[in-house]
């Protein structure tokens, strides 16, 4: 791939007209939801309690996921884009190897979208189950902050978000012509970002669609983890701030800002 690596030279400053658009687009959506109150029905506990059949709610709720992916995920993942957008210019089928490379990226995220979904059912089930958990919700929010802030000192993560901070090696080692290069490419790139990612994300799932100050706040983290020059640094902070939630939920779950406090 050492043909590559001059044209990933010259990428320096460009930027990924259409993605940026769809970044556009999703936060556009996502406050139009927010502003018009629909952002609630597609809320993946107002489909699966009183929502249509269960098909059609994970449906529902993965148009939705979309949105926040594209919105608060796209915008970190700009510096790879930008490199795949340049490297692939002067391929026969350009176009459509980056509409696979996008495709890659989405349908990780999709995966685990769906997955976290599935993995929703479950846990209103078994609160529907045992009564001692349906009077004690705030042991399921103070769960979820206390795994997300653990994670932050992971190894997983750190490996993760080196992968995602430089993207540049990544692509030189991996950059194959064509859609099928350009999927595996997406879809690999799209699994460190998960990686590095998932637990904020769940974070953003356990708060639902189009919470609008949760969304900018867990973005502005995502970004600055793996574009800023101290982004390392700020991943303790944010795990501690998790961690300080978390023992919130448990002590005083009246405390927690909204929606963790409902």
């Amino acid at each position: 791939m050492n043909a590559v690596a001059p044209v990933l030279q010259r990428a320096r400053g460009r930027t990924s007209r259409p993605v940026v658009i769809a970044i556009a687009a999703a936060w556009a959506l996502a406050v139009a939801a927010d502003v018009s109150g629909t952002a609630g029905t597609l809320h993946h506990d107002a489909l699966i309690v009183a929502g249509p059949a269960l098909w059609a709610a994970l449906l529902l709720f993965l148009v939705a996921w979309q949105v926040m992916v594209a919105a608060m995920m796209l915008p970190s993942s700009l510096p790879l884009f930008r490199l795949f957008e340049v490297a692939s210019r002067h391929q026969e089928h350009a176009r459509r190897a980056r509409g696979a490379f996008v495709a890659g990226y989405a349908a990780v995220w999709t995966g685990f979208g769906a997955f976290a979904f599935a993995g929703d059912v479950a846990v209103h089930r078994t609160v529907d189950a045992v009564p001692w958990l349906h009077e004690r919700p705030w042991l399921i929010a103070g769960s979820v902050l206390a795994l997300a802030g653990a994670f932050q000192f992971s190894g997983l993560k750190q490996r993760c978000l080196s992968q995602c901070r430089h993207p540049a090696p990544y692509l030189l080692a991996h950059y194959r012509r064509g859609a099928s290069g350009g999927f595996r490419l997406g879809s690999g790139h799209g699994l460190f970002c998960l990686g590095c990612c998932w637990a904020l994300m769940l974070v953003m799932f356990a708060v639902g669609v189009a919470v609008l100050w949760w969304m900018a706040a867990l973005t502005a983290v995502m970004v600055f983890e793996k574009t800023g020059r101290h982004g390392r640094a700020l991943t303790p902070v944010v795990g501690v701030a998790l961690l300080g939630l978390a023992a919130v939920a448990f002590v005083h779950s009246p405390w927690l800002p909204a929606p963790f406090s409902h």
